[in-house]
Order: structure tokens, then sequence, then C-alpha cells
């Protein structure tokens, strides 16, 4: 059972943050709406990365009804750069289910929250806690770095006991009469204070903070090693015919699910342009005559679990050579292609060739 009266660790961390609270827009409002478009944004995102995405994004859907309505594609064009693209499908899914189920109006309590798409604990927590007052903590990885050091929690928190055991610990520190005050103090301490390199000299905790006292504050919190990254090898192939370029949808259970992009042929390693062609019969029949030229390419591209290595070539096709009809993939012309979705790698490569005649007046400079 909660009491008002606060726990030394609350006191002292609501003491700091009214001292070096960041001014974050989605802090100025109760409108359950724009608080839970800045928390899906942030998902994995910094607040810095982030803040740009949700003002524009705030503008071009005002409110839960406006992205309801949306075409997806167009959510995802003003998501593109943002990455975990099943963040924006989810985000798509609930407006329409809290236009269509709740009339407009989101739900007010945590257990309501949760069962909506995309919407995990810490982002019920943080929209129950900011709109509608209710004390739940939010745990993430910040808050499991905070505890385990100032407690001296050695529980691993890749394991799956932890969440439950962390939120057991933030439920006795949370104040039942500042749940909204705690929880964004919280966050900004593991951001500015507690962070993976903490400022432990300046830390109003510190005489209290067990990682600190026995001088372990690196050993928390504990983690296993993460899972050795996946390398793959994306080999794209810019077709042009009839100043139309050959585009698919990804539509697999993969990376980029619902973005747009150029003929890939994904390989085991990094092969010549010959070995690829031998692999590939529509492809080696577009190269028939075709003008064929190296692209300068980002040569990695990091995510969470994969290091992708890309390379990529343009390829002119002879106006007169008969292609068949490729599943999956379309003719579309260039300015078409800039108003879809796309990776982040796929902009980067754009961007890096500009001076290909194709994209010199229909992409982003």
């Amino acid at each position: 059972m909660q009491s008002t009266n606060h726990h030394p660790f609350t006191e002292g961390l609501l003491t700091w943050y009214r001292q070096h609270a960041r001014e974050l827009p989605w802090r100025q409002t109760q409108d359950p709406y724009a608080i839970w478009l800045s928390e899906v944004v942030l998902q994995q995102t910094r607040v810095a990365q982030g803040l740009p995405y949700y003002l524009k994004l705030l503008e071009v859907f005002p409110t839960v009804e406006s992205l309801a309505q949306a075409d997806e594609s167009v959510l995802f064009r003003h998501w593109q750069g943002l990455g975990y693209y099943s963040r924006a499908r989810n985000l798509h899914k609930t407006a329409k289910l809290v236009v269509s189920e709740y009339q407009g109006q989101f739900p007010a309590t945590y257990d309501e929250l949760i069962q909506l798409p995309g919407v995990g604990p810490y982002t019920a927590a943080a929209i129950a806690s900011f709109a509608f007052g209710e004390a739940k903590p939010v745990v993430d990885g910040n808050v499991f770095r905070i505890l385990a050091r100032y407690f001296g929690i050695e529980t691993d928190i890749l394991h799956s006991s932890a969440r439950k055991e962390f939120t057991d610990v933030a439920l006795e520190l949370i104040p039942i009469d500042q749940p909204a005050e705690f929880n964004q103090a919280i966050m900004d301490f593991g951001s500015l204070q507690c962070s993976p390199a903490p400022i432990c000299a300046s830390c109003p905790l510190s005489l209290t903070c067990f990682a600190f006292q026995q001088k372990r504050v690196q050993d928390f919190p504990v983690k296993q090693k993460k899972a050795k990254q996946r390398n793959r090898h994306f080999n794209y192939f810019i077709l042009e015919q009839g100043n139309k370029v050959l585009v698919r949808e990804r539509k697999d259970k993969d990376i980029w699910s619902g973005l747009w992009e150029f003929y890939l042929l994904e390989s085991q390693q990094e092969e010549d342009l010959e070995s690829l062609l031998e692999s590939d019969v529509n492809l080696f029949k577009c190269l028939q005559g075709a003008s064929v030229q190296a692209l300068k390419s980002p040569k990695i591209h990091l995510l969470s679990h994969q290091k992708i290595h890309c390379r990529a070539w343009h390829v002119q096709v002879p106006d007169n050579l008969e292609i068949s009809q490729m599943a999956e993939f379309q003719w579309i012309r260039p300015e078409d292609f800039e108003k879809l979705g796309k990776s982040v790698l796929l902009l980067n490569l754009i961007t890096d060739n500009l001076h290909l005649e194709i994209f010199n007046d229909s992409m982003p400079r």
C-alpha cells in the first residue's frame, strides 16, 4: 500500500527534477492523444531525434480522428527515418480503434490502455500517469539502471522476472499525489544524471546509492551479453526504363515491411556483379544491352541486431527491350517513388547519388 510519506529516493529525485527538468512539448499538455503520440515516437528513439518528428506528426495529424482517417502511406511518409516501422503500423491501428470503439476518447486507466495495439507497460503507464493522474510507474532501461544501482539489485534485467521485480520496487517509490512528476523525473534522471556513464559527483542520491558507495557503479544493471549481430549483404539495382524505375513494397516478415525499395538481391557474402547475375534470370535479361553503372553506396547500415552491407548499380534498360511482368514489382515514375515510405538506407543511397538524372528533380536534397 502506498503512502504519501515519500521514500528518501523519491524526495531526492523530485528535488533534482525541479532544478533540471527538460522543457518538452508533451509535458505542457494532459491530452492523452498528444502524450500517446510522443511516447510511440520516442520508443527506441532519442529525444533530440524524435522531437522534430513528433512536432511534424502533430501538425499533420492534430487529432486522433485525423490520424485514423489518413492513408497508411501518408503516415509512413512522415515517419520515414524513424525506423521500427511496426510502431507506425500500430499507431495507425490504435487510432482507428480509439475512434471506432471509444468514440475518439482514449481509455482513462492503465488496464484499458495496455489493451491497445502497440501500447506496452511503459507507454500505458506514461499515458495513465501524465493524462489521468494514475500512480503507475514507467519502467524501461533507464529505470532498470537507476534502481539497480541505487538498491543494488543483482537480477539480470533481461530475465523474464526482471520487469515485475523492478515494477514492484517502483510502485513503492511513486507518490500517489505526484505520479506524473515522478515518472517525468525518473526519465530525465536516467538521461541526464544516472546515464550509462553517470555523473556521480553531482548526484543528490550518491550518499544512499548502493553502487556508488560500494564503488560498483559499472556493475549495474546486470545484463547478459547481447546477441551477435547478423551480417546481411543487400545488392540494389535501380532499373530504369522509359523514365520509370522498378520498385516493390516489402511485405514479408522482415525488416522494413511496408516500405518500398528498388530491385534487391540479397547474398550470403559480397559478390561481384557477374556472380550476382548468374543467380537471377530476370536481372540477367534486364541487363542485355543495358548501361550499368556502379553507384556510391552506404557501406554499412546498423540495425539493433543486424549489420546491412550495401552495394548498388544503376541499370539503364533499353527502351525497346521487352521485360516480362515480375511478381510484386511495378514500374513507376521517380517523383511517385519519392512520395512512398523508404528505409533510411535507401534514402542515403538516393542522397549519395543525386547526380543521376532520374533523381535530380524528384528526390529530396
